[in-house]
């Protein structure tokens, strides 16, 4: 498990360039200026998830001591894979250097190609490691790959998978989740120290229609809209502490 540790940044005191914001890919710097400035309001239903969030991150973040979430949806193919993406891209543009997304379901499948698409489409590098992890429920292949998003540690590895598999934290971690298939069909997530429902709608509906990419980009700027204005309020509010 690859681990982002530069517990030397503080929180207290941050100037508007955090350190790590500048390991950040350029391209992925600017997609996050753009959605946190595009006007776009997070959706009503996401309000409570968005404050109980923020506050348990300020009750629980220690430089050093890394504080993990995990999204869970059904099938860790789509939002979960894409969320955890654009939350540890989020974490490090807020200067959040203990902080750490993951994601899982409560099936295994693949890594969708359509959210590597979208992934890539605004910096990430996502490349197969020639690793393969269990097939899915149907026989189909489930590739492990890099994710990175910046230089040095702004990096992991991600393939479709149960929350609960190895590569993931075990325990004490906060559980997203991110559909409410995942949501209904697991009321108790095993290890989570907090769960938070905070749904949004699959792309997967629009799978082989023309708005197929154009749906995809939209759900990754949904949720990482999401993470960058939750970690703003956490940022504000632990450097006020």
């Amino acid at each position: 498990m690859i681990l982002v540790l530069l517990s030397g940044l503080l929180l207290s005191g941050q100037k508007d360039q955090p350190e790590l914001q500048t390991m950040i890919f350029p391209s992925i710097t600017n997609h996050l200026k753009s959605i946190s400035k595009d006007g776009k309001s997070i959706a009503a239903i996401h309000e409570e998830a968005r404050k109980e969030l923020a506050k348990v991150i300020v009750e629980q973040y220690q430089p050093g001591r890394e504080l993990s979430i995990i999204l869970v949806c059904t099938g860790n193919s789509r939002r979960s894979m894409m969320g955890a993406a654009m939350g540890n891209a989020a974490a490090a543009y807020h200067g959040f250097s203990d902080l750490r997304f993951y994601s899982g379901g409560t099936i295994a499948s693949a890594f969708n190609s359509r959210s590597i698409r979208a992934l890539k489409e605004v910096g990430f590098k996502i490349e197969p490691t020639g690793e393969k992890a269990t097939p899915g429920p149907k026989g189909e292949e489930n590739p492990v790959y890099n994710v990175i998003w910046g230089q040095k540690t702004l990096r992991g590895i991600e393939f479709s998978k149960h929350y609960s598999a190895p590569r993931t934290p075990q325990k004490d971690f906060i559980a997203l989740m991110v559909c409410d298939e995942a949501d209904g069909s697991c009321p108790a997530v095993m290890g989570a120290k907090k769960r938070i429902t905070v749904p949004f709608a699959d792309p997967k509906a629009f799978d082989g229609k023309p708005e197929e990419s154009s749906k995809y980009s939209e759900r990754r700027d949904d949720i990482g809209r999401f993470m960058l204005s939750t970690l703003a309020i956490a940022r504000e509010q632990l450097k006020s502490k």
